[in-house]
């Protein structure tokens, strides 16, 4: 007959408590590579420096550029001083309502400039007013130039799926954007 040692358990509550431990570690780990993923793929688009950003809307109030994570958003740096920016962005306007993404506009200039610029054109986006330090974050992006206007187009994971130095065409746009609100 079988001795039992002292102490000792059955062998299948054993092996099933041991499963139960495995499958959370298991578990666990699963839920932190896709996490860590998730970054791996933000950090070598760049989002993750993008949406780390923060910039003042037009009434002062510090934005985080995160605020748009889980949404198809572009992200557009311009001036009011750039003729191609100022073509570019009432085109920006009218496909961000035609089809449903949001759009945020990085102006490289004064509040009181981009505020009149934007009633002057009627962009209903939403405005934020950067320094000269955009320049930089332009360039980390993959502008090495700083030139304007200059794109960035994230899906609702958060990573880039387009950038453009440039303007954007509505079709080309429309072409970028309308499988990512699918």
């Amino acid at each position: 007959s079988a001795r039992e040692l002292p102490n000792s358990r059955p062998c299948c509550a054993m092996k099933r408590r041991e499963l139960l431990v495995l499958g959370a570690a298991g578990a666990a780990a699963l839920a932190a590579g896709g996490i860590v993923g998730a970054l791996a793929i933000q950090s070598a688009s760049g989002a993750g420096k993008l949406l780390s950003a923060s910039f003042n809307d037009l009434s002062g109030r510090s934005r985080r550029l995160s605020e748009w994570q889980g949404r198809v958003v572009l992200f557009n740096f311009w001036a009011t001083w750039c003729a191609p920016c100022r073509e570019e962005m009432p085109i920006l306007d009218a496909s961000a309502q035609k089809h449903g993404f949001s759009a945020v506009g990085i102006g490289i200039d004064s509040a009181s400039k981009i505020r009149e610029f934007a009633a002057n054109y009627g962009i209903r986006y939403e405005m934020l007013v950067a320094g000269v330090d955009a320049i930089q974050l332009m360039k980390a992006l993959g502008n090495s130039s700083g030139g304007l206007p200059f794109s960035l187009v994230l899906d609702r994971r958060g990573r880039v799926v387009h950038r453009k130095l440039g303007p954007l065409a509505e079709a080309e746009l429309g072409g970028i954007v309308a499988p990512l609100l699918r």
